[in-house]
């Protein structure tokens, strides 16, 4: 039914003139389904204090609140639609009033660790793009249709938002960047393996992929106590995000995952200067996938030591400095970054081996970003003691990846088998770290246990399909002949 129902409201949004894409469809229908989600759980929470004998106070004033305004009830519990607002006098309310009521919550609420905050927050990025007034009825009603009261519907949930950014991911322009595949998240996280009371952080938080699978993972690991669920509420996941629309899907993300107040701030990382990091504003464990080949501007640059264009480079920088000692981190970053000879790659190269623990380097076949179409590697590392082996394992497929053929997680089954031991396969190898070039901190990835396949042909196979060429060209020139 959700998934008939997600589809409906595309279709829906389709028709109107201000939404054109992907994009516009997973931004509109948020702000939508979260108003319809943060409905559901205050009266969730409404009956849960009753239950205690308890009174509960809503977040949301009556005439915001969702049926008042988006689903008034007749009396068979149906939207009323003499008294539901549409057409031009839905998208005045919407954009007159509503709209400006929920920004102000930036200001009323206690801190910044509310769901009262982030209700603000999210209200002062978004806009209502939805022209016609028919149209937003429409998605409105659809999205009345969806239940958030039980684990299975907000499971079912959680699942259909995320292949709604697989999608917008998929549709191309800058919607790729906002999507790595879950398969290769599930991976990092399984082998980083964070632990309740550690803090996880992703500097470039996108969709919130890495911290809703780290917190898919934790909430999994064991039996959870009341004091775990609030660790893991509260004080452990933690990003920041520079776009408006993927800060908005990320904390979309994390709340339909049941994390209801994300603690991810809308600023640009790199604009901080990681000389100013103090020990309070260090994680445990860092997990990322930061944007690459942009090209940052002078006064960025001036915020690290070792100065670079490089999107990605900076945003290496920024997550060795901001680990913990003995703190963790799985990043993503273009394989070029092994072999670049350009001062910054080799600079940052030897900063990385010389401040880290560069223990594993996992090299990723093409394919992996569908519509990237470039190669990558993840690294990972520890913070604290310089690097004495490297452990490579290059992942080889029997096919090419694609849309039609993604990443899966059997794919990557050996790499997390062998991890713990570190041992030596066909795809996998140890290298110590005194083999290594102290001139150009060369990590570039080559594999001395692929067996190469013998392409030489035996000489007198050759000289037979040349007489046999020979044969069938001097038969054509005589069948030419014959006609002339």
């Amino acid at each position: 039914m959700f998934e008939q129902t997600f589809k409906n409201i595309d279709d829906q949004l389709w028709k109107d003139a201000g939404c054109s894409s992907e994009l516009d469809y997973v931004e509109q229908t948020s702000w939508i389904l979260f108003l319809k989600y943060l409905d559901d759980l205050e009266k969730e929470k409404k009956l849960s204090a009753e239950l205690m004998g308890k009174s509960y106070q809503p977040i949301i004033a009556p005439e915001y609140q969702w049926e008042a305004w988006a689903a008034p009830r007749n009396g068979n519990g149906k939207i009323d639609h003499n008294n539901a607002l549409t057409g031009p006098d839905l998208i005045d309310f919407v954009e007159h009033q509503l709209f400006p009521y929920l920004k102000r919550f930036t200001t009323t609420a206690d801190n910044a660790n509310t769901i009262e905050y982030k209700i603000g927050q999210i209200f002062s990025e978004l806009r209502n793009k939805v022209q016609s007034g028919f149209n937003l009825r429409g998605v409105i009603d659809l999205v009345d249709e969806l239940r958030f009261q039980s684990q299975t519907e907000k499971h079912e949930m959680s699942h259909l938002y995320e292949e709604k950014i697989k999608k917008m991911g998929n549709a191309g322009r800058n919607g790729g960047e906002y999507y790595t595949p879950r398969p290769l998240i599930k991976t990092i996280v399984k082998v980083v393996a964070p632990q309740i009371g550690e803090t996880v952080y992703d500097g470039a938080v996108g969709s919130a992929g890495f911290l809703v699978e780290a917190f898919e993972y934790l909430k999994n690991s064991q039996a959870l106590s009341t004091s775990d669920n609030e660790t893991l509420q509260t004080r452990t996941f933690y990003g920041k995000e520079k776009k408006s629309l993927a800060y908005i899907i990320g904390i979309m993300n994390m709340i339909l995952h049941g994390i209801e107040a994300p603690n991810i701030q809308h600023v640009n990382t790199l604009a901080e200067n990681v000389s100013d990091l103090q020990d309070k504003d260090r994680y445990d464990v860092v997990l990322a996938n930061p944007p690459f080949g942009g090209k940052e501007r002078g006064e960025v640059q001036n915020n690290f030591p070792i100065k670079t264009g490089e999107t990605a480079f900076l945003f290496l920088q920024h997550f060795i400095k901001i680990l913990k000692p003995g703190g963790r981190a799985g990043v993503v970053i273009k394989n070029t970054f092994l072999s670049n000879t350009d001062n910054a790659a080799i600079s940052l190269r030897k900063e990385l081996l010389s401040s880290c623990n560069l223990h594993t380097v996992l090299d990723l076949p093409g394919g992996v970003f569908t519509g990237a179409g470039v190669k990558t590697v993840v690294l990972f590392f520890e913070k604290g003691a310089p690097t004495e082996n490297i452990w490579y394992y290059q992942l080889n497929l029997d096919r090419n990846l694609g849309k039609t053929n993604p990443l899966n997680e059997n794919d990557l089954a050996e790499f997390v088998r062998l991890f713990s031991s570190k041992e030596d396969s066909q795809n996998s190898w140890l290298v110590n770290i005194k083999k290594i070039n102290k001139d150009s901190y060369d990590l570039s990835v080559k594999n001395p246990n692929q067996i190469e396949e013998n392409n030489h042909q035996d000489p007198m196979e050759i000289l037979k399909e040349i007489q046999s060429l020979d044969q069938k060209t001097n038969e054509i020139l005589k069948t030419i002949s014959k006609l002339l």
